[in-house]
């Protein structure tokens, strides 16, 4: 099953949290547990991950997102709050865009609304074409390290070690597709710019990859946004400082909520 369930919850509206790359919901665990009772939390597989590697379309987040509609239509979910990590993030901009009724509420959480540059695209193909040449996850291995803050390496190493275990338990044509999928994705700027409904974004303070400013354009883009910005995280701030996220996460949810 790609739907996760952490927990049921009351009348308010679902969290929905989609993960980033190269792993899965485990990534949110932390998250979920921090979060305060009363919400539904769900978390998705996206295409690509343990399990769901063989058989995906061609490489494309506005698949990504259609599954995610889909899965939540086929769990009775027709309206929720959608935070997403990284290429979650990516995929939840394509879910704003595909599915506009499905978001009620957005945190955009260590990404970034615009498309990648033609450095960083090439990167993503050569990733790609090595995780399929090799048959192995050795190209995505050192992200175990370079995704998380100077003060997560140097303090707790185990997380290191615990992120490291994830991503070699993914599969390397999945790995290639969602680089592919991600390398493929347009500037969804504007996309962002036309949601009307509550938006935070959340960003590590040592956040190398998508840093401060990639934030602070999502905020300067969107209607109604705020920016929260976590001490002592990098990229996988969600991994890294889970409570600080989900306080960021709860606050907005409850903004969303229908009065």
């Amino acid at each position: 099953m790609s739907l996760h369930t952490y927990r049921e919850g009351d009348d308010t509206l679902p969290l929905v949290l989609l993960h980033g790359f190269p792993l899965d919901h485990r990534m949110w665990d932390g998250v979920a547990a921090a979060l305060p009772p009363g919400r539904a939390v769900h978390a998705i597989d996206l295409p690509g991950t343990p399990g769901r590697a063989r058989d995906l379309p061609e490489p494309a987040l506005e698949a990504s997102a259609d599954d995610v509609a889909s899965t939540l239509r086929a769990a009775g979910i027709e309206r929720a709050v959608v935070a997403g990590l990284s290429m979650g993030g990516y995929v939840a901009l394509a879910l704003v865009e595909r599915h506009p009724d499905l978001v009620a509420g957005l945190a955009l959480v260590d990404t970034k609304s615009t498309a990648d540059a033609p450095d960083a695209r090439a990167n993503r193909l050569r990733i790609a074409a090595e995780a399929e040449a090799t048959g192995s996850v050795d190209p995505v291995r050192p992200m175990a390290t370079s995704l998380l803050g100077e003060t997560t390496r140097a303090a707790r190493p185990e997380v290191a070690d615990e992120v490291a275990a994830w991503i070699d338990q993914q599969e390397p044509t999945g790995i290639a597709w969602s680089q592919r999928a991600m390398a493929a994705r347009p500037d969804r700027s504007e996309v962002l710019r036309g949601f009307a409904g509550p938006v935070v974004a959340v960003v590590g303070d040592e956040d190398t990859v998508t840093p401060l400013e990639a934030a602070e354009h999502l905020v300067a883009t969107a209607a109604d946004a705020r920016l929260v910005v976590i001490p002592g995280a990098g990229h996988l701030s969600a991994v890294e400082q889970p409570a600080a996220v989900a306080a960021a996460l709860a606050e907005l949810a409850q903004a969303a909520d229908p009065a």
